[in-house]
């Protein structure tokens, strides 16, 4: 049976000095498509990816939320991997990330917070982000997860997955709760799920996007909406277990 085709899709928004460490580390020939999800940079980051050959999509509506919908309207592809590139993830994780959606994953996430695994605030005493992360996972865990793989880096935006799977999770189209939104649906359409450990350095250039205490807030009333949020059809058994990995 003929592998499905992968999407490699650049999310960025003012990430010139990112996308200049991380490209010439990247073999983009290995992907059946390449392309970028741009916020709207006015840094350069457009030409960067220009200087690759790399087609640069502007978003037709802000939000981390509409990016993601955006790729996937975007591509004509099954399986998608989301890069962020900041420098600091090594970018042989798309490899990995690739293979564990042959095996017929419909979420793949690298983890910065469990064991081997390493997150940027880990040489630190304060950690607000990884305890933060780590509240989310258990709450998440508790309330929606009723088997399979738990995810602990519930809000790492770097992620892999199945594009019938996004359609079937349907996460808001707006707003930044896409990676949380995301495991919480997996959990509740019990889709086939993993992660692996990956070590983050810390952020050579830029800050964070995502001020912790507003997107706390907005993370909160997802969790809350969720809990009233009748259950979502969940995919015929051969999806939700991974008919590919049955079919390879």
């Amino acid at each position: 049976m003929r592998e499905p085709k992968v999407a490699l899709c650049f999310v960025v928004w003012n990430q010139r000095a990112g996308c200049e460490h991380d490209l010439p580390n990247i073999d983009l020939k290995k992907f059946d498509e390449v392309f970028a999800i741009d916020g709207g940079s006015t840094d350069g980051t457009v030409e960067v990816f220009e200087s690759y050959a790399v087609p640069v999509y502007r978003q037709p509506r802000k939000s981390l939320n509409a990016a993601y919908w955006h790729a996937v309207e975007m591509t004509r592809c099954e399986h998608i991997l989301v890069f962020f590139p900041k420098g600091t993830l090594d970018p042989k994780i798309l490899q990995v990330m690739s293979g564990k959606l042959r095996q017929g994953y419909q979420l793949v996430i690298p983890t910065r917070v469990s064991k081997g695994g390493r997150n940027e605030e880990d040489d630190k005493i304060f950690r607000p982000r990884k305890w933060g992360i780590n509240v989310l996972a258990r709450i998440a865990s508790l309330l929606w997860r009723r088997e399979g793989d738990l995810i602990s880096d519930v809000l790492h935006g770097v992620k892999g997955f199945t594009r019938s799977a996004f359609l079937l999770m349907r996460p808001s189209e707006s707003g930044v709760t896409i990676d949380l939104e995301m495991v919480v649906r997996a959990y509740r359409l019990h889709l086939a799920r993993c992660e692996f450990p990956v070590t983050e350095t810390s952020r050579p250039w830029n800050t964070t996007h995502f001020k912790l205490l507003p997107t706390g807030i907005r993370l909160a009333k997802f969790l809350w909406s969720e809990l009233w949020r009748s259950a979502p059809v969940e995919a015929p058994a051969a999806d939700a277990a991974g008919s590919e990995r049955s079919a390879s």
